[in-house]
């Protein structure tokens, strides 16, 4: 064994498991972690905003009321106004109610923050705002504070109301709920981490008893079944494992049987491709002209099979719808216009009877019904009536396309949405069906690809087949 693949097998899987689950719990909780710190920062700047409003607005109230509720009259002076409201109100926690007289002082209530009572920086700030008011916000000596401004005038002289919320401290409870909160996801992860290995541990030994069994099968041998017995995890592992090798066995003798199918059609246009190049008289200019239109109409016949073929093998592919949303009624218009070009039929479209949006693929859905309308025109002659409508059922619509020809015998409406199947003429009249077989295989791997199923009504004359789709009404999410 080589350094690399010592190294690629250092880890086993329940240590990788483990590892996963510790990652995702990690991921999971710092995601809330950030919710609640963002969630809870919001709120307290919201908390703190609402504080400083609240307390201006009450201020400014008593201010407009104009009154001294001790004697009963007008405030002899703004001065007054600032003591009467500093001696009743008591700030939030955090919170302090300043007030700058006309005479210079500063009067506060409060908690009997230093680092704004003794600096300067705070005192020039305010004075700075007293003209104008408003709010702001302001880190001294590392402490962040923000205050709204109430400016207030009496005689000439400039005074104020300020309400100043210490940031900083308010943050305080917050942080501390972070760090019960790392704390718990700290414990909770190495809880998670224990457990899930544990649990990893039990859960792989039956598969590492599978997997000894199942290298003794033959990578080339799908009919080898492993044993089951038992009601247990490892005999319903076995029985799991016995229902896949089932499935592939299935898988791959379709595959096979498309293969020879596919070859079979395949060989006859190449056949008869060699036949008239052998015989082909290059002297002989009519023969030389009737050959190659011979030729070509193989070759599109080929390509068209080989197309057919390639559509078949893409329609399991997660990129073969693009999705839109499209409206019923000016789909099957699109439709019906396009259809008019095939054949000189009686063409009609019924509009739906409710606007309908479904959630499709507007090509697919165009190519599947011009399938079903091409398949109508060789089974019809001129003349003949062939329509375009849709039906509304309970949380589904069909898309269905009608004609007037012989219909689909009882014992062939299964059979004819089948690869390599053409349903038997029973006029003689009709056109000859000269598909190769895939046209109604394609239209059903449209129908499957989006979630709905393809049928032929059984009832009435000519034939009626009907895409059933899911759908939602147009507004709805």
């Amino acid at each position: 064994m080589t350094t690399t693949e010592r190294r690629r097998t250092r880890f086993s899987v329940a240590q990788r498991i483990t590892a996963g689950v510790t990652l995702m719990t990690v991921a999971v909780l710092s995601l809330v972690g950030i919710v609640l710190y963002t969630v809870e920062s919001a709120a307290l700047e919201r908390r703190i905003t609402e504080e400083l409003r609240q307390e201006i607005a009450e201020f400014r109230g008593l201010a407009e009321s104009g009154i001294d509720p001790d004697t009963g009259e007008a405030f002899e002076s703004v001065d007054r106004l600032l003591r009467l409201f500093l001696e009743r109100n008591e700030p939030a926690s955090a919170e302090t109610l300043f007030g700058f007289t006309t005479e210079g002082t500063v009067l506060y209530q409060g908690g009997a923050d230093p680092l704004l009572r003794e600096t300067p920086q705070f005192v020039d700030r305010i004075e700075g705002m007293l003209a104008a008011g408003g709010s702001a916000s302001e880190t001294i000596n590392g402490v962040e504070y923000r205050f709204a401004v109430l400016p207030l005038t009496a005689g000439g002289a400039q005074a104020g109301f300020v309400v100043v919320h210490n940031i900083t401290a308010a943050r305080s409870g917050l942080q501390a709920l972070m760090g019960t909160y790392a704390l718990s996801a700290i414990i909770a992860t190495v809880l998670v981490t224990a457990s899930s290995s544990f649990i990893a541990q039990r859960l792989l030994q039956p598969v590492t008893e599978l997997r000894t069994a199942a290298q003794s099968i033959s990578g080339g041998r799908l009919d080898r079944r492993l044993e089951a017995s038992g009601n247990d995890d490892l005999a319903e592992l076995v029985r799991a494992f016995n229902a896949m090798l089932d499935r592939l066995e299935s898988a791959f003798e379709t595959q096979r049987q498309f293969l020879d199918d596919a070859g079979h059609e395949l060989r006859t246009p190449l056949t008869v491709l060699r036949g008239h190049l052998e015989v082909l008289d290059p002297t002989d200019v009519d023969d030389v002209e009737d050959t190659r239109v011979l030729l070509l109409d193989e070759i599109a016949r080929m390509s068209r099979l080989v197309d057919d073929l390639l559509l078949l093998a893409k329609a399991r592919r997660p990129d073969f719808l693009r999705l839109e949303d499209v409206e019923v009624g000016e789909l099957l218009a699109e439709v019906g216009a396009k259809a008019s070009a095939l054949a000189n039929r009686a063409w009609a479209v019924d509009p739906p009877p409710a606007t309908v949006v479904l959630r499709a693929d507007p090509q697919r859905l165009t190519q599947a019904l011009l399938q079903l309308a091409d398949n109508a025109v060789r089974h019809t002659v001129p003349g003949d009536a062939v329509r375009f409508g849709a039906d509304l059922a309970e949380e589904a619509v069909e898309l269905w396309v009608a004609d007037t020809g012989p219909g689909v015998p009882a014992e062939q409406r299964e059979a004819i949405f089948e690869r390599f199947t053409r349903a038997r003429q029973e006029d003689p009249s009709a056109g000859e069906d000269l598909g190769a077989g895939l046209g109604l295989a394609i239209v059903t791997a449209i129908a499957r690809s989006h979630g709905g199923t393809v049928t032929v009504d059984a009832s009435g004359p000519g034939a009626t087949f009907r895409l059933h789709l899911p759908y939602r009404s147009r507004g709805e999410t």
